[in-house]
């Protein structure tokens, strides 16, 4: 069979080489795998049969096996068959492997043990049932034992577990090595993605002391819209409609919001209704955006090599960006002196483009602005700075992440100008908290402040979007009254 190793047998033919150096499983008591529900916690309704628990012998049991195909399987050959194929290689392999040895296991047990043994060859060991979740937002591996996901907005720990912290560090390298990264104990950071586009970042010991962490940012398949996050609650229908027509219109918005409060979600909901023939040009981290323009640039930092040589910050990127003639330019995080660079680019013609920052509320992420720049090493004077922003900021967005898991747009807030030293704003929508049910869900409204004509409402009529921004604004005070 393709991809095993052989030997030759009495009668010259060639045959498959057996494992028989692995050791054997004990004939008294051969280990056996527990039923995929045998002590599965009736108390986490969230866990799926992928995330049952298993019992130490199952573990034995697959180390054994999996000893056993490492002697008897030819991976060079293998890594030339597609997936597929090779999936479908391993298991003839370990089915021959198990009934060598005897080892007693019902079908539902057995093909639990290949899914595994498949996903630790060729795949990502233990993660996969994890990442194949649509509905798991993080997945957080606290050393080989522990392992949390983020679900509906809520933290809880799995019954995922790797087989040792070497198995968890040899997945890590798996994982960067596919975008030619390393991580190792000379360089124990590193920020990676998988293929899917799923934001991973990894710190290997020394640094963490309880073997290594890995976050994953799960990339979601199915791209949300704003129609969807209406009906998720995340925003009223009208404040949905000022949303389009602000990303219609070309304002400079900020996204600002805390750690999972949804901030690249939303930018790519307003990265729908940039028009196909504008040219955009994106500078990330690690690329999440999936915007379905045609013309399209995507641009991704670089860390230094082992020399501490070759690194590609975001400004050299976003310095970088005003060469290639882009109409707008995302930037995935402003966290550092692009910001200075940003603003720079917002003043000279790039109109509509776009960042997201990490802040509490739309003054803070001003302030926050303000700090980047002045951390860049520039040496401005504050109100020159502030005047800077106000000229290239249009609308701050506030995204938040409440106490119940649930992710809202809390604000919807205009930059208008300077009264002496202070940046003034206007708030257009707003997120009313108003209690909370018996399940513990909070109970809200989004609401109109009664600005009937905004800033940017000649921007709009420029783009004839001032008739549908007036009706959205009357439909919401409606509603409010």
């Amino acid at each position: 069979m393709f991809g095993k190793r052989t030997e030759i047998g009495d009668n010259g033919a060639a045959r498959p080489k057996k494992a028989q150096s692995a050791p054997a499983l004990t004939p008294k008591a051969p280990p056996s795998v527990p039923a995929l529900h045998q002590n599965a916690p009736s108390a986490a309704p969230a866990m799926l049969q992928t995330e049952t628990k298993k019992s130490e012998e199952y573990y034995i049991t697959k180390s054994v096996i999996f000893g056993a195909l490492i002697e008897a399987i030819d991976l060079a050959q293998l890594s030339k068959l597609d997936p597929e194929n090779a999936r479908e290689e391993i298991r003839d392999i370990v089915n021959e492997i198990i009934s060598i040895k005897n080892v007693v296991m019902s079908i539902s047990e057995q093909e639990e043990l290949l899914d595994d043994i498949c996903n630790d060859v060729l795949g990502y060991g233990p993660l996969e049932p994890l990442l194949a979740r649509d509905d798991i937002a993080d997945i957080m591996v606290n050393g080989a034992l522990k392992t949390y996901i983020e679900v509906g907005g809520k933290i809880q720990l799995t019954n995922i577990r790797f087989r040792d912290n070497a198995q968890l560090m040899n997945i890590c390298q798996r994982i960067v090595s596919q975008i030619g990264r390393r991580v190792d104990d000379s360089s124990p950071i590193c920020d990676a993605r998988l293929l899917d586009g799923s934001r991973v970042n990894v710190i290997a010991p020394p640094l963490a002391i309880d073997g290594p962490a890995l976050t994953i940012r799960k990339f979601k398949k199915d791209k949300l819209t704003l129609d969807q996050l209406v009906k998720f609650g995340a925003i009223s229908p009208e404040g949905s409609e000022v949303l389009k027509i602000i990303g219609r219109v070309r304002c400079n918005v900020l996204i600002s919001g805390g750690t999972g409060s949804g901030k690249t979600t939303l930018l790519n909901c307003l990265t729908n209704y940039i028009d196909h023939d504008e040219r955009v040009i994106t500078c990330e981290d690690a690329a999440e955006l999936q915007l379905q323009q045609d013309h399209v640039v995507r641009l991704e930092t670089r860390p230094p090599n082992l020399e501490g040589q070759g690194a590609v910050t975001m400004r050299d990127l976003v310095r970088n960006c005003l060469r290639m003639r882009p109409e707008r330019i995302i930037v995935g995080e402003v966290r550092g002196p692009e910001a200075f660079d940003l603003l720079q680019a917002m003043n000279t013609g790039h109109d509509g483009s776009m960042g997201t920052l990490h802040s509490n509320s739309p003054r803070e992420a001003l302030g926050r602005l303000e700090s980047m720049i002045t951390m860049g090493g520039f040496s401005l004077p504050a109100k020159t700075i502030r005047d800077m922003i106000v000229s290239s900021i249009d609308i701050v967005i506030q995204a938040a992440r409440l106490r119940d898991g649930s992710r809202r747009i809390t604000h919807i807030t205009e930059v208008l100008g300077m009264e002496g030293d202070v940046v003034t704003m206007q708030d257009l929508f707003i997120y009313e908290i108003l209690g909370e049910d018996s399940n513990g869900k909070i109970i809200g409204r989004h609401r109109s402040t009664g600005i009937g004509r905004p800033r940017f409402w000649e921007r709009a009529r420029y783009y004839g979007e001032d008739e549908r921004l007036a009706a959205a604004l009357d439909a919401s005070l409606v509603e409010t009254e």
